[in-house]
C-alpha cells in the first residue's frame, strides 16, 4: 500500500530540476479549466501519460509542472491539425499536382457545402419520381460547351483512358504512334494502362516520326481503337512529323474504326484569346476524333475528375461498362463541375470568376508591382533568417498543360543570412534550414530553391494579408 507522502499531489513548486516528475494526477488535477475543455479530460491524461513516457525514456532533468502541461497541450494540438490543410503555393507553378491542381471558384465550393450537408438528387428524377442517372447534372453543360452527342464522369482521367480502352477494346488491338507512349507522374505508362484494360497495344511510326500510311497499314480485322495520345510534360522537336488529325479521322471512319483523342488537360476556352499559349479546345479535338477524354482539375478548372465525351453510341458502350461504377464520382464532384462549367456560358467574365483563368492572366507588371509593395513587410518578418529582394522570374501552367510554354512573373528572393545558430551551414543548407521553417508555419509556405535563395513566385498569391499574418509566426533564428 502506498504512503501518503507518495499519493499526496505534489505542488508545482517542487517539481522543476527534479529526478522525478509528478503524478499524472497531479498534472491533470492542475491544468487549466479551458484546456480541459477543448480537448476533453481523457484526452488531456492520455497525453499526459504520452509526455511523461517520453521524459522517462529520454532520461534527465525534468521540466516544471507547467511545462509539462503545455507539451500536453501542444501534442494534442499536433494530433488535431488536420493532415489536409491549405498552403501558399508559391513555387511558381499554377496547376501544381502536389499541391492540389486547379484552385475552385467561390461558387463551386458553396454549391459542395449545400449537397454535403443535406440529403440531394443525384440519382433522382424530380420530373418523373423514379430513379435518375448522376451524369445528368452535368451531360447537358458539357454537350453545350464542347459538342459533344453525349459524356460521362469518372475520378481522374487516367480512369477515364482505363474506361474507353475496356469498353472499346477489350481483347482487340489499340493502335498508337510510339512517340505518344507516354509516362506522366506517378509511373502512369499507356502501355500499362492498355495491359490492365485487356488491350494489345499496337505501336506505329517512330519515335519521332508517324506518317498516316503506318496507321493504315496497321488497321485491321483485330483492330478494336486508334488512340491519339497528349504529349504531356514533354515535346519532340527538330526531325518530326505527324499524320493530319483531320485525314486520320477520315481514315479511321472509312476502315470503321473508332478514334479516341486522350488531350490530358483538356481546355474549354480558348487559350489564345487571353493571351496564353495555343492549345486544342475540347470543341476543336471533337471535329476530328470520336471520342475525347480529358482531365477536370487542370485547365478546366474544376475539381479532380475525368470526362469521356464524343458519341452517343460509344458513351452509351462505356456507361454500361461495370468498371464505370467503380470509377463514378460522388455528389460533390458532380456540384463542383456543374458550378465550374455554368462558368463558361459567360465567356466575357471566366477570366475573373475562374480562379485558374484569372492566375494564368495576371500581368507580369502588376505582380512585380505587388512584389515590391510586399517586400519591406516580408523582409521584416523574416528578419534574422534572410534578406528580400524583387526580381523577375518564370512561372510555368504545370500538370502537363503546355509543357513547354512559360509565363513571365515576379517573385520574392529569399537570400538566408549567413551565420546564426549554425555559421558552418552552406547557401544549401541554410536554405534547406529556412524551407523546413516555412513548411512549419501555420499555413505553410511553398517556394523554390534556386541557386543560394528561395523564390516566392507572386504569380499565385492572392492573399496578401494571410500571408503576411502567416509569416509572422516565423520564430526568430536561434
Amino acid at each position: 500500500m502506498s504512503s501518503s507522502a507518495e499519493t499526496r499531489p505534489m505542488p508545482d513548486s517542487v517539481a522543476p530540476g527534479s529526478l522525478r516528475p509528478p503524478s499524472v494526477e497531479h498534472l491533470v488535477g492542475g491544468a487549466d479549466a479551458e484546456v480541459l475543455a477543448a480537448y476533453g479530460r481523457s484526452a488531456f491524461t492520455g497525453a499526459v501519460r504520452a509526455v511523461l513516457a517520453d521524459l522517462r525514456a529520454a532520461g534527465g532533468r525534468v521540466p516544471d509542472a507547467a511545462a509539462l502541461r503545455d507539451a500536453a497541450a501542444a501534442r494534442l494540438a499536433a494530433e488535431r491539425r488536420p493532415c489536409l490543410r491549405p498552403v501558399f503555393n508559391l513555387t511558381g507553378t499554377v496547376l501544381h499536382t502536389n499541391l492540389g491542381r486547379a484552385l475552385l471558384p467561390r461558387s463551386a465550393a458553396e454549391a459542395v457545402a449545400a449537397v454535403m450537408t443535406q440529403a440531394s438528387n443525384l440519382e433522382f428524377d424530380l420530373a418523373t419520381g423514379a430513379r435518375g442517372e448522376r451524369d445528368d447534372h452535368v451531360e447537358g453543360l458539357i454537350r453545350r460547351l464542347t459538342g459533344a452527342e453525349a459524356a460521362v464522369v469518372v475520378n481522374n482521367n487516367a480512369a477515364a483512358v482505363l474506361l474507353v480502352l475496356n469498353a472499346l477494346a477489350m481483347r482487340r488491338e489499340v493502335i498508337v504512334s510510339r512517340g505518344e507512349l507516354v509516362e506522366i507522374g506517378g509511373s502512369f505508362r499507356i502501355p500499362d494502362v492498355m495491359v490492365r484494360a485487356g488491350c494489345r497495344l499496337r505501336e506505329v511510326g517512330t519515335t519521332n516520326r508517324t506518317h498516316l500510311r503506318d496507321y493504315a497499314e496497321a488497321i485491321g480485322p483485330r483492330t478494336g481503337l486508334v488512340m491519339k495520345v497528349h504529349p504531356s510534360n514533354y515535346a519532340i522537336a527538330g526531325f518530326t512529323a505527324a499524320a493530319d488529325p483531320e485525314a486520320l479521322y477520315a481514315l479511321c471512319r472509312e476502315r470503321g474504326v473508332p478514334l479516341a483523342d486522350d488531350l490530358g488537360s483538356g481546355s474549354l476556352a480558348d487559350l489564345a484569346a487571353y493571351g496564353l499559349p495555343p492549345e486544342p479546345t475540347i470543341r476543336a479535338a471533337l471535329e476530328r476524333a470520336d471520342l475525347v477524354t480529358f482531365s477536370g482539375d487542370k485547365l478546366l478548372g474544376a475539381v479532380q475528375c475525368g470526362i469521356v465525351a464524343g458519341r452517343k453510341d460509344l458513351v452509351a458502350r462505356i456507361r454500361k461498362n461495370p468498371l464505370k461504377r467503380a470509377l463514378r464520382v460522388d455528389k460533390m464532384t458532380y456540384a463542383a463541375l456543374e458550378a465550374v462549367l455554368r462558368l463558361y456560358l459567360h465567356p466575357e467574365r471566366l477570366a475573373e470568376e475562374l480562379p485558374t483563368l484569372r492566375l494564368l492572366t495576371r500581368d507580369r507588371a502588376d505582380i512585380a508591382a505587388r512584389a515590391k509593395d510586399l517586400a519591406p513587410a516580408v523582409a521584416e518578418r523574416v528578419s534574422g533568417w534572410a534578406t528580400v529582394s524583387v526580381a523577375a522570374c518564370i512561372s510555368q501552367i504545370g500538370s502537363g498543360a503546355l509543357p513547354v510554354e512559360t509565363l513571365p512573373s515576379a517573385a520574392l528572393v529569399l537570400t538566408p543570412a549567413v551565420g546564426g545558430a549554425d555559421p558552418r551551414r552552406g547557401a544549401g543548407g541554410r536554405c534547406k534550414r529556412l524551407t523546413e521553417r516555412l513548411r512549419a508555419l501555420p499555413v505553410p509556405v511553398i517556394g523554390r530553391i534556386s541557386g543560394d535563395a528561395i523564390l516566392l513566385d507572386l504569380r499565385t498569391l492572392e492573399d496578401e494579408a494571410g500571408f503576411l499574418d502567416t509569416l509572422a509566426a516565423l520564430p526568430r533564428p536561434g
